[in-house]
Parts: C-alpha cells; sequence; structure tokens
C-alpha cells in the first residue's frame, strides 16, 4: 500500500509539473504572438500612413513645378500674379491639407499669396527653406522644418522650390504650407491606445509631426533615437521595442523610410497597452491551471484514502476522463466558430475548402465558391458606430445561414466585412442561383444605410465554380473569386460576378 501511495505522489507531482510547464509555455508563446500582431499591425499601418504622406508632398512638388514653370515662362507682373492667385486657389480647394501657397522674390519679399492679399512690408528672407533655394542652384523640392505661420499663426509644414531668372540666376522661391493640424486630425482618427505615437520625420529624426501633439515636439532633432542612430542604417523598415526619448514610455515601433522623400514614418503602440489583453487571458489561464491542479489534487488525495476501492476510483476517473473529452469537443466547435456571426471562422474555412477540393477531385464533381463582401461598410461604422456594424453583420451571417442550408454547405466569416461560402457538388449556375437568392433576400430585409447610394445594406458577391473532373488549388479558386468580387464591386456594386474560369484547373 506504500509503495502505491508513493507512486500515486509521484503521479500527481508530475501531472502538476506538466500542467504547471505547459502553461508557462503557453503564456510565453501567446505574448510572442501578441507582440507579433502588434508589430505587424504597426508595419501595415506605417505603410499606409507613408504612402498618405509621399501622395500629399508628390502633389505639392507638382503643384510648385507648374507654379514656377508659369513664373519663369509670363514673369511676375500684377496680371501675371493675379492669375497665378486664382490658379493657387483653385488647387487649394483641391488639397484639403493645403494652408497656402506663396510666391517670394529674391529678397524674400512677398509677391502673392492665395490667401488673400499679401500682408504690408511680409518677408520671409530669414526663413531657414527660402536661405537654402537662395544659397543652392538646384530646383528640385525641399522640405522644409515645421514652422509657424506668419499669415495665420499656425504650424505648417512647407514644400518650397526655387524658380530663376531666364538667365538662369536666382528670381526667388514658391512655397506650398501644409498644415500640421490636418495630419494630426487624420492620426487622431486612429486608434493607437493610450499611449501610442505617430510621427512623421525628416531622415535626420527632425520631428515634422507628432500625435498627440505637444509644442514643444514641433522641430525637435530625435537623431540619438534608436530608430535613427542604429536601425536605419540597416533596414529601410523595420520593427523595435524602447524607451521613448521624448517621454519615456516603453513603446512598439515600426518605421518606414520613404523610397523617394527624405522622411521616415513611425508607428507607436504602447507595450503595456499592446499586452494588456494578454495580461488578461493569462491571469484566465492561470486561474483554470490553478483549478486544474486543484483538482488534481484533490482526486489524488481521494486516490490515496480510497486506494483498496480501486475500480470505484478507475470509475472516477473514467467519468472524469469522459467529461474531459466533452469538454475538449466544445472547445473545438467554440474554436470553429466565429464570435460575432456565428459562422464558420477562416480557420474552418480554409480546412473545409481543402477538403472539399480534395474530395471533388476524387469523385469528380463540381465544386463553387461564394466570396461576400458588405457594401459600404466602412460608411456604415462611420455612421452608426462600430457596435450597429457589429449588428449588421450579425444580421448578413444570419440571413446567409437561414439562405444556405444543405449540411454539406458551408458559411464562413472570411475576415472584415467578408463573408464566403463554400457549395460542394454545386456548378456555376447553381451557385449564381444561390447568390441572387441572397442579394434578393438582402434586399428585402431593408437593413437602413444612409451612408450607402442603395439607402439600405447591400452586398457584392464573387463566383468561381471548378467543373466536375477539373483541378485546381484552394489559392486559385480563392483568387478567382476574389477577383469577380472585385468587378462586381467595380461595375457598381450590389451585384454578383461570376469568374470565367479558375486559372490553374485542368479537365
Amino acid at each position: 500500500m506504500k509503495r502505491d501511495i508513493r507512486l500515486a505522489v509521484l503521479l500527481l507531482s508530475i501531472i502538476g509539473l506538466t500542467v504547471a510547464a505547459a502553461t508557462a509555455w503557453e503564456l510565453w508563446a501567446a505574448r510572442e504572438r501578441t507582440l507579433a500582431k502588434a508589430y505587424t499591425h504597426n508595419l501595415n499601418l506605417a505603410q499606409a500612413l507613408d504612402t498618405y504622406v509621399e501622395g500629399i508632398i508628390t502633389q505639392s512638388s507638382m503643384l510648385l513645378l507648374g507654379v514656377a514653370e508659369r513664373l519663369e515662362a509670363d514673369g511676375t507682373g500684377p496680371e501675371q500674379l493675379q492669375r497665378l492667385r486664382l490658379l493657387a486657389q483653385h488647387q487649394q480647394s483641391l488639397l484639403s491639407q493645403l494652408d497656402s501657397i506663396v510666391v517670394y522674390d529674391a529678397h524674400g519679399h512677398w509677391l502673392m499669396t492665395s490667401n488673400g492679399q499679401v500682408p504690408p512690408d511680409a518677408t520671409s528672407a530669414d526663413r531657414s527653406f527660402f536661405i537654402h533655394h537662395r544659397d543652392n542652384p538646384s530646383t528640385d523640392a525641399y522640405i522644409g522644418e515645421p514652422i509657424r505661420s506668419r499669415s495665420t499663426g499656425k504650424w505648417v509644414i512647407t514644400i518650397s522650390r526655387r524658380y530663376n531668372q531666364p538667365d538662369g540666376s536666382f528670381a526667388g522661391v514658391i512655397s506650398v504650407t501644409l498644415g500640421v493640424e490636418n495630419f494630426l486630425q487624420l492620426f487622431g482618427k486612429i486608434d493607437i491606445g493610450r499611449h501610442g505615437a505617430i510621427g512623421v520625420t525628416t531622415v535626420n529624426g527632425q520631428v515634422l509631426v507628432r500625435y498627440p501633439f505637444r509644442q514643444g515636439d514641433m522641430g525637435r532633432v530625435l537623431s540619438h533615437s534608436p530608430i535613427f542612430s542604429g536601425y536605419l542604417d540597416h533596414a529601410q523598415v523595420g520593427t523595435a521595442s524602447f524607451n521613448s526619448s521624448l517621454d519615456g514610455i516603453e513603446r512598439i515601433y515600426a518605421f518606414r523610410k520613404n523610397e523617394r522623400y527624405p522622411l521616415v514614418t513611425t508607428v507607436a503602440l504602447g507595450k503595456d497597452e499592446a499586452l494588456a489583453s494578454w495580461r488578461a487571458d493569462a491571469l484566465r489561464t492561470v486561474g483554470i491551471a490553478f483549478g486544474l491542479l486543484l483538482v488534481i489534487v484533490i482526486i489524488g488525495c481521494l486516490m490515496i484514502l480510497a486506494i483498496k476501492r480501486r475500480i470505484g476510483t478507475e470509475t472516477l476517473l473514467v467519468a472524469a476522463r469522459e467529461e474531459l473529452l466533452k469538454a475538449n469537443r466544445q472547445l473545438e466547435v467554440l474554436a470553429s466558430r466565429d464570435p460575432l456571426t456565428g459562422l464558420q471562422n477562416r480557420r474552418s474555412f480554409d480546412d473545409r475548402l481543402s477538403s472539399e477540393l480534395r474530395r471533388a477531385q476524387r469523385e469528380r464533381t463540381p465544386l463553387a465558391l461564394l466570396l461576400i463582401d458588405v457594401d459600404y461598410f466602412k460608411r456604415f461604422n462611420d455612421t452608426y458606430g462600430h457596435p450597429a456594424g457589429d449588428d449588421c453583420l450579425r444580421s448578413v451571417g444570419q440571413l446567409l445561414a437561414d439562405n444556405v442550408r444543405r449540411p454539406g454547405d458551408l458559411t464562413a466569416r472570411y475576415g472584415g466585412e467578408e463573408l464566403a461560402v463554400i457549395l460542394p457538388n454545386t456548378d456555376s449556375a447553381g451557385a449564381q442561383s444561390v447568390a441572387e437568392q441572397i442579394l434578393q433576400h438582402l434586399w428585402q430585409s431593408n437593413l437602413t444605410h444612409v451612408g450607402s447610394p442603395f439607402g439600405r445594406v447591400t452586398a457584392s458577391i464573387g463566383i468561381a465554380a471548378l467543373p466536375a473532373g477539373s483541378e485546381a488549388s484552394a489559392a486559385a479558386l480563392i483568387s478567382a473569386a476574389d477577383q469577380a468580387l472585385y468587378r462586381a464591386k467595380a461595375a457598381g456594386r450590389n451585384r454578383l460576378d461570376c469568374a470565367p474560369g479558375v486559372p490553374g484547373s485542368e479537365q
């Protein structure tokens, strides 16, 4: 009996250590996945903002080029400047980020401003951008440091260009000023948490725009920051984690150096905030693990006390095992469901599509795929808010579930506002019939959407069908459906489009 007790204690110790080790490993792995997701999110956001800033700079440079050509061709007479001011005002109305367009003569005196009359004795001869062009014969656009506008008092970024006399000598400067406030308004719409930050700097680290805005940061040089002192020497784009030199907060950074202009876009999330959800999950996991260990200890004690009733104890263990298997099966069901819509999730979709492709090729039966995108969903969220957007997706998901009822069919949330339907043993005509039924019922449901030209929630559907006896990869089938969806959206939305064929399929 003592031997059995020692074996039971040893078994309990091994189980306890295993549970503890497995829990610790899972917590560490979950933390790494959370950080990796945050890094990826930051990189994608940095790419988008870099493209946005590059577009504005490019438009400003093209505007400067056009103004310079007019000045060099027509001169700076009163009539020419008046026509130029009207043109500048028109261009200013087309580019919302534009604060003003100003023309200076060779001495820095203002000749024309798009914001109205030139202030008396206005001069910018002391501005760094003017000095740069005066002393540098290059006609390339120059991105200047942030300054306070002398006409409006607002913080602006200057994009400037030199224009010349007919003999090539310096005639003056044209500057486009971009309002810092306009950038801050855009950055403020992005959810980066309480301690997050978005910045646009020059390659030498001078701050042009930083959100959240602080007066003391304008024009500050961050050349000693790790991104500028180390990372940018080896990579155009990357991630890092360190304490900010501005406020000391540890953040997760993603940075991207622009390929055309000497600019760097950075996006940062507070590391504590990025790990907040992981901490909450970790606490729950630790609680469950502790509860499981407590259950194991109690069961072990009962085993030791009732060692002579081995058969009864084994019965209890079998029952506990069945309960655990049942819980695992329930967890598997939950893991395959999208928590918002109740449809299958992306992972379940990928697994089913692969298995249905194999079966269709093995049994030489057709297979169809629908990709469904809710039209103008961003406008819906902007108009009614994200909770209402979630309700909209739930309604559309329920509509799909009501219209796709065959036991072998699968409805899933593919991602965001995109849904998907797998239709085994269904050809193109059958898939189109299902898609038309979905569109018709969605239209009849009359879910109000004032941001849509249709006045109600609609969807676009892309269809790809694999004929019987054909072979193609899941990626090819998805790509064909996605291209069909793109065509449906490009054709005006609230419609379906069927792919003419699946690339790579063979009869």
